[in-house]
């Protein structure tokens, strides 16, 4: 516990849960950040928002590269994302929505899984590259959503999940887990609380 906040220490497991209930270290930059070699929204612009780890930006690739094979055009939209990154975002969204709205679609400071490097927003030209909820019922959201795992991803904010997850659907959202865990999680249908839930009780 810092500052009154439970803490994750074990900041190098791709399988950390990070919610609303558990914060990452304010200052926790990952150190094998790159930039995956797929399609962004943004084109070559050099942002922080371009960065994964390692293992998650490979896991991408490999991703991107067997959807354009089944025809399934995909864009990274935002991976990393810094603690102060994180402010002025939940900043902006309580200006523009209020504090309670802002609370269901944009994580506090420390509580984001953006910062982990671990979680990438996807998007198509189906929705003209923005992030928007419609994205589940284009052939590019229904592709990530019944493969991501075999590729280490999963879908972290399902639909009917939004009281155990605490965020509202969002198709667009995938995170790194590893192969292992995305298959247990996927073939189960549970988010990533429940299986830790699940875990606990084994």
């Amino acid at each position: 516990v810092v500052d009154g906040k439970p803490t994750i220490q074990n900041t190098d497991n791709y399988m950390m849960l990070v919610n609303k209930e558990y914060y990452l270290p304010a200052g926790y930059i990952p150190k094998d950040l790159v930039r995956a070699d797929v399609e962004y929204s943004f084109g070559d612009e050099i942002v922080e928002k371009a960065l994964m780890r390692k293992d998650a930006a490979a896991a991408l690739e490999e991703m991107f590269q067997a959807a354009a094979a089944e025809g399934i055009e995909l864009f990274a939209v935002s991976g990393y994302r810094s603690y102060s990154r994180q402010e002025a975002v939940f900043n902006n969204e309580v200006a523009q929505k209020g504090n309670e709205a802002a609370m269901e679609a944009v994580a506090l400071p420390g509580q984001s899984e953006h910062q982990t490097g671990l979680t990438m927003d996807i998007s198509s030209r189906s929705v003209n590259l923005e992030l928007t909820q419609d994205y589940e019922l284009t052939d590019e959201g229904r592709w990530l959503a019944e493969n991501a795992h075999k590729y280490g991803f999963i879908l972290r904010y399902p639909k009917g999940k939004e009281e155990i997850t605490g965020y509202k659907f969002e198709p667009w959202h995938f995170r790194f887990v590893g192969k292992t865990y995305s298959k247990i999680i996927y073939d189960k249908n549970l988010t990533l609380e429940e299986y830790f839930e699940l875990v606990k009780e084994v």
